[in-house]
């Protein structure tokens, strides 16, 4: 979609940026949006803000913050020392989705990544996103490992 522009956030896109991380079945579960935003929010992108690594970026389509993903560049050792780009959180508004802009947006971000020398790009999808899973096949990643996560704000083990 070519009228979109991927830029940085700022801190007056946080309530369009949570409302897209809320507009889904998951999200309606873990995600406050609300008409006043929730202060956690604000200290995340405080956070991610001061990270030279990390980047939220929204997709703008005429001043309507349309879509949303957050990049981060990774060192390690494995590889070579392979910098990887970690891409978190796509989102593309509802009433939009199926237009391009989520391909847009990962072109973008796949482009991003090589100009930052990455080897690699990886990200993770909850297993009961089918749709985004085959979004990102078709994009050219492969499901070469599997994705562990455990919850330590509020999961008990018994």
């Amino acid at each position: 979609m070519a009228d979109v522009i991927f830029r940085s956030a700022t801190r007056g896109d946080l309530p369009a940026i949570v409302a897209l991380l809320a507009d889904d079945v998951l999200g309606q579960t873990r995600e406050t949006n609300a008409d006043t935003l929730d202060a956690a929010y604000l200290v995340a992108f405080e956070r991610i803000l001061a990270n030279p690594n990390d980047d939220l970026v929204v997709a703008d389509l005429a001043g309507r913050v349309v879509g949303c993903l957050q990049l981060t560049f990774l060192s390690g050792l494995s590889m070579r020392g392979t910098w990887r780009g970690q891409v978190e959180s796509v989102r593309v508004a509802s009433d939009l989705r199926g237009a391009g802009i989520g391909r847009s947006m990962m072109l973008w971000v796949i482009e991003a990544c090589r100009a930052k020398g990455c080897g690699l790009l990886q990200l993770t999808t909850n297993t009961a996103r089918i749709d985004a899973q085959r979004f990102y096949v078709s994009l050219g990643f492969k499901a070469s490992h599997v994705g562990m996560k455990l919850d330590l704000a509020g999961s008990t083990t018994g």
